[in-house]
């Protein structure tokens, strides 16, 4: 029995898209190779498959505009939709 359950988010998301000065930032920063810009934390799967990269997203608490992850391009198109 997995102790993964399904869960429906209940509030709205904040992302932005990643920019090419995101990808040069992430890349001059050889000491944290996990983060960039102001921390945007980047999973270790989503570096081997080449984030930061264009179509990615950046998101971010928005309780706490500190705490920003990257969601890669896949997941946010198969899990997100604009609010218009």
């Amino acid at each position: 029995m997995s102790e993964f359950k399904q869960y429906l988010r209940k509030q709205v998301a904040e992302l932005r898209p990643v920019t090419e000065n995101d990808i040069k930032l992430y890349k001059a920063d050889d000491s944290i190779p996990a983060s960039f810009q102001s921390k945007v934390s980047v999973s270790d799967e989503d570096r081997k498959n080449g984030s930061p990269k264009i179509g990615d997203m950046i998101a971010r608490n928005p309780k706490n505009h500190n705490d920003k992850w990257l969601v890669s391009e896949a997941y946010f198109e198969d899990n997100f939709e604009p609010i218009d």
